[in-house]
C-alpha cells in the first residue's frame, strides 16, 4: 500500500494534499462510531502535505513515506501537540519537544493525522482503560480492538489513516494487530529509539509500526530504526532498508513450535494455526518442535517487573512537574503531601493504581529479595531458553493471543482473566527479542468474522529474516 501511494504522489497522479483531505473526510465519517482518535492534527497534516507536494512539483527527491498519512499513539510526544497517554492526569499536558520516531518522521515527510486513544498510560489489554472513550474494534463493534495500542490497531484496521505507530511492553502491538486483522511489529528492544515516549517498563517498551501488509512495516522499520544518543538503550545499528530483504523465500529455513502453545486453544482457533504451520512447510520450511520450558514463569515474571518498573515510573506525576495539579481551594495551608494525593487520587485511573501498588509492594524491604529479584532471575532463565532455541530453529512460530477480540467488559472486573490476554506476546519483550503479528485466519463469530493472528519470533537484530518470512507467508 504504502509503496503503490508513493509512487502515485511522485507521478503526480494524487497531491498529498488531496490524499490527506480524502482520509480526514473517512475520519469524520467513521471515527464517530470507532472513537480511535483522540486529537486530530488536520492542520499540520495539510501543511506538512502541501510541502511534499511543493517538492515534487520542484522535482526534488522525497522519501518513501513522504506525503504518507499515519496516526501516533498518544504516549508519543509531537512538539506542540496535546499528549494525554488517555490519562486525565495529562489533561492539558502539550509535548515541548519531538520523540525521535517524530523527528525522523518529520525529516521523512510523512503527515500526521492525530493522536490515537490507548490503555490509560498503556497498562491494558483492550484500550478499556482510557479516560477518554472506548475505542471499537471495527470488525465488531460490540469488540475490544485489543490493548494498549487499540486506537493505532482500529484506525489502520478501518482505513482511517495508512499506518500507525503504538507501543509494545507485553503484546501492546501484537494483540491489537491480531485482534483486528493488520500486521504489528515489535522490533527487537533498542532497534528503535525510546526516546519522547512516555516510559510505562523502561526494559520493556518498544515503538514499532501496525500497518496494512508486511512489506509496509519492513518501509516503516527501514526510517524509525537506528541509533540515539538521547537513548542510552538504542542500539548500534546500520541503516538498513529492510524492504530490500523480502525475497519470498524461506527455502530450508527452520521454524520452532512450542506444543504447549498449542494446548490451550479450542480446536477451530487450533485448525487455524495447523494450517498456517502446514502452509510454511509448503513453502519449504522445516518445522521443528523446541521446549520452552521457563515459560509457564513467564506471566508471573512478567507482572512483578513491569509493575516494579511502573511504581517507579509513575512517581513523576506528582501535580508539581507537569500535567493536573489538584490544589485544595478551602485549606490554603495544605502542604506538599495532600497535593500529591489529590492529584493522583482524581488523576489515575484503577488500573494504573493498581499496577502502581503491586509494584510499590514488590520492590518494599522484605519483598524486594522473594519477589522483584527472583523474577530477574526467571527473566535471565527466559533469555536462555530462547538463545537456546535460536541454535536449533531460525524463528519461532506461535499464536498471539489465546482467542479473537472479546466483548466490551467481558474481563474488565478480573484482571488474572485481562492479564492472560498477553500470555504468548509477554515472552519476547521478556527477552528482548523481535516479534511480528500478522492476519492467518478468520473465526466466524454471531455472523461475524474475526481476525485470527500468528506470530513470529527471531533472533535479536534478525528483523530482515523475520519480516521476510512473514512476507513469504503473507504473499503465498
Amino acid at each position: 500500500m504504502i509503496n503503490e501511494i508513493h509512487q502515485k504522489i511522485l507521478n503526480q497522479e494524487i497531491k498529498a494534499v488531496e490524499l490527506v483531505e480524502k482520509y480526514f473526510k473517512k475520519i469524520e465519517k467513521e471515527d464517530k462510531n470507532i472513537q480511535a482518535y483522540l486529537t486530530l492534527t488536520q492542520d499540520l497534516a495539510l501543511e506538512q502535505a502541501q510541502a511534499i507536494d511543493n517538492k515534487v512539483k520542484r522535482g526534488e527527491a522525497i522519501g518513501k513515506l513522504a506525503g504518507i498519512p499515519l496516526a501516533i499513539k498518544d504516549n508519543i510526544l509531537i512538539q506542540g501537540i496535546r499528549a494525554t497517554s488517555a490519562s486525565k492526569i495529562l489533561d492539558n499536558y502539550i509535548a515541548p519537544y519531538d520523540a525521535t520516531v517524530i523527528r525522523k518522521l518529520k525529516k521523512e515527510g510523512a503527515v500526521f493525522l492525530g493522536k490515537t486513544n490507548m490503555d490509560e498510560f498503556a497498562m491494558g489489554a483492550s484500550t478499556e482503560t482510557s479516560a477518554y472513550q472506548k475505542t471499537k474494534n471495527p470488525r465488531d463493534l460490540s469488540r475490544v480492538p485489543g490493548g494498549s495500542s487499540g486506537g493505532s490497531a482500529a484506525v489502520v484496521a478501518s482505513d482511517q489513516a495508512v499506518w500507525a505507530l503504538g507501543s509494545d511492553t507485553g503484546g501492546s502491538i501484537r494483540q491489537p494487530a491480531s485482534f483486528c486483522g493488520v500486521v504489528g511489529l515489535k522490533p527487537t528492544y533498542g532497534r528503535v529509539s525510546r526516546y519522547g515516549l512516555m516510559a510505562m517498563a523502561s526494559s520493556f517498551d518498544q515503538i514499532g509500526p501496525l500497518t496494512h501488509s508486511v512489506e509496509d512495516a519492513a518501509i516503516t522499520l527501514s526510517v524509525l530504526a537506528g541509533e540515539d544518543k538521547k537513548d542510552a538503550t538504542s542500539a548500534k545499528s546500520s541503516d538498513k532498508l529492510y524492504e530490500n530483504y523480502l525475497t519470498g523465500d524461506i527455502q530450508g529455513k527452520k521454524i520452532g513450535i512450542v506444543q504447549e502453545h498449542y494446548e490451550g486453544l479450542d480446536k477451530e482457533m487450533k485448525d487455524i494455526f495447523f494450517q498456517a504451520i502446514d502452509k510454511f512447510k509448503k513453502l519449504g520450511a522445516i518445522i521443528e518442535e523446541i521446549e520452552m520450558p521457563h515459560n509457564q514463569y513467564a506471566l508471573a515474571t512478567y507482572y512483578i517487573l513491569i509493575t516494579s518498573e511502573v511504581s517507579s515510573n509513575m512517581a513523576r506525576y506528582d501535580g508539581i512537574k507537569y500535567g493536573l495539579s489538584i490544589d485544595d481551594e478551602e485549606n490554603s495551608g495544605a502542604g506538599l503531601l495532600e497535593t500529591y494525593l489529590d492529584t493522583r487520587q482524581y488523576g489515575l485511573g484503577a488500573e494504573v493504581k493498581r499496577r502502581i501498588m503491586l509494584g510499590t509492594y514488590a520492590l518494599s524491604a522484605g519483598y524486594y529479595d522473594a519477589y522483584y529479584k527472583k523474577a530477574q532471575k526467571v527473566r535471565n532463565l527466559i533469555k536462555q531458553d530462547y538463545k537456546k532455541a535460536f541454535q536449533k530453529v531460525d524463528f519461532i512460530f506461535s499464536p498471539v493471543a489465546p482467542e479473537v477480540a472479546f466483548k466490551f467488559g467481558e474481563k474488565m472486573n478480573d484482571p488474572l482473566k485481562m492479564y492472560l490476554s498477553d500470555i504468548y506476546t509477554i515472552t519476547a519483550n521478556l527477552a528482548g527479542v523481535p516479534a511480528i503479528s500478522f492476519p492467518i485466519g478468520n473465526l466466524t463469530i454471531d455472523e461475524k468474522k474475526l481476525p485470527v493472528g500468528g506470530q513470529l519470533s527471531a533472533q535479536w537484530f534478525d528483523e530482515e529474516g523475520l519480516l521476510n518470512t512473514a512476507y513469504t507467508w503473507e504473499e503465498n
